[in-house]
């Protein structure tokens, strides 16, 4: 499937700015899933520095700097996405329990090097790469704005029966979560922490994903953050309307022997190919679509579009 992804961010400011810096993760990201055929910036007022990068978690970063006043900045990405067939989870070679993936996150660097002295590699239950494995756990430990909690894990301890299959238990606190759980886009903001959403039971994509993360990794799993866009499809006999899909935002667990998983706790369904992937981390922070520092411009109203459009 192949999409035109229009994502523009409008500033409007009370008082000139005088400069402004920005970081942009507004590129979606190569890799088996997904292949971003092209991908450009239209940003007024014209930057004076702009140049990309790769972040630490391979994301495509833009840094843009606007070094003249101004009261209002543009910022509008346009990429032209193919989205291809996810794996069938039913289909997997590697159906490993919760506690068997848990364990393998916390063998030693020799057992990751020496298959022979890991236990279960010897059962050859697990033909994982070590280096891949070093790599999921630093989505184990806490972050910025996921913190393990006896909270979390007592939320989650319905989902964790023993000797349950990893993917069966995910797919369980997926559903649980948007079952027990209300969307409310009201209700919450980016700085709300975790456990107001968790007491209250409502938020949004934002906070399913959070939450779906920290009941993991609050379990000792491995479990990363998405940011990206889900196409939304109008009802029968309407219009689509141009700039109302959304930013949205899911979920990765790791299955060694398999690789990273996605799952939609907001939808509760398994993305296919109607989500397409801008950048991923430990959580939120490590993948804010924009966010920079300006000089000046005293109050500002924020507004942002996205249009996400199938190519046929």
């Amino acid at each position: 499937m192949k999409y035109r992804i229009t994502h523009t961010t409008v500033y409007n400011y009370s008082q000139a700015v005088g400069l402004c810096q920005n970081e942009a993760r507004l590129q979606p990201r190569d890799f088996w899933r997904q292949c971003c055929e092209s991908s450009h910036f239209e940003i007024t007022p014209t930057p004076m520095d702009f140049y990309g990068f790769i972040d630490f978690f391979g994301n495509r970063v833009t840094y843009f700097a606007i070094q003249q006043p101004h009261k209002q900045l543009v910022v509008t990405a346009i990429s032209e996405v193919t989205v291809f067939p996810r794996h069938d989870t039913a289909d997997l070679s590697e159906q490993l329990s919760w506690e068997q993936v848990r364990d393998r996150l916390q063998d030693t660097p020799d057992q990751l090097h020496n298959p022979l002295q890991s236990q279960s590699q010897s059962q050859g239950q697990i033909q994982d790469s070590g280096l891949e494995i070093l790599d999921a756990r630093y989505y184990v430990l806490d972050s910025p704005m996921v913190t393990a909690s006896q909270a979390l894990a007592d939320y989650a301890q319905a989902s964790f029966q023993p000797n349950r299959l990893l993917l069966d238990v995910v797919r369980d606190l997926m559903q649980r979560i948007y079952t027990d759980f209300t969307y409310d886009p009201m209700f919450t903001t980016i700085a709300t922490p975790l456990s107001d959403v968790l007491s209250h039971r409502r938020g949004v994509c934002q906070d399913f994903a959070h939450l779906a993360i920290g009941c993991l990794r609050s379990f000792g799993l491995a479990a990363r953050y998405i940011s990206g866009y889900v196409e939304t499809q109008p009802e029968p006999g309407q219009q689509r309307l141009v700039g109302a899909d959304a930013s949205h935002a899911w979920f990765a667990v790791y299955l060694p022997g398999s690789g990273w998983l996605d799952f939609d706790p907001t939808n509760n369904k398994l993305p296919y190919d109607q989500h397409i992937t801008l950048a991923w981390g430990r959580d939120y922070a490590d993948v804010t679509p924009l966010k920079g520092i300006a000089f000046g411009g005293g109050q500002h109203t924020l507004s942002v579009s996205v249009d996400v459009l199938r190519l046929e």
